[in-house]
């Protein structure tokens, strides 16, 4: 009876999100993508980039990201959609300073040492660059 309306709200996060990232768009079109650690793949209607949902394993559970990319494949931004990190350590991956290092990276596979990663929280670092690379995977097989 619930499953029907929490798809909607899940929708209804994921196109504000999708909004923020991409203000000037009029839409997102659901790509067919199924690969590991990506739930939903998401195409803008103006062709100014893609969505995407990723999740891995953090220390305090699974952590969801939102990736949006660029047409030519350089991330734009990411968004900590969800997380249940440790409360003033890992919880440091919703400060700017972290998800903002992201900014500008080429959709290629990298590795913790190539971003700001945070002092004290390895595990919630990595389980979000193992997100991001779940997303460039899927942005590297859909276009």
């Amino acid at each position: 009876v619930t499953a029907p309306i929490i798809d909607r709200a899940n929708i209804a996060a994921a196109n504000e999100a999708g909004y923020e990232r991409f203000p000037e768009e009029t839409g997102f079109t659901q790509v067919d993508y199924q690969g590991e650690g990506v739930p939903e793949v998401y195409e803008t209607e103006n062709g100014d980039g893609f969505i995407v949902t990723c999740t891995a394993k953090g220390y305090g559970g699974d952590i969801v990201v939102l990736v949006a990319f660029l047409p030519d494949g350089t991330i734009k931004q990411i968004k900590i959609q969800e997380q249940n990190e440790t409360a003033g350590i890992g919880t440091k991956i919703l400060n700017e300073s972290f998800w903002g290092s992201f900014s500008g990276l080429p959709a290629q596979p990298f590795t913790v040492d190539d971003i700001d990663a945070i002092s004290g929280a390895t595990i919630s670092s990595k389980a979000v660059a193992k997100a991001v690379n779940f997303a460039v995977d899927a942005f590297n097989a859909i276009s």
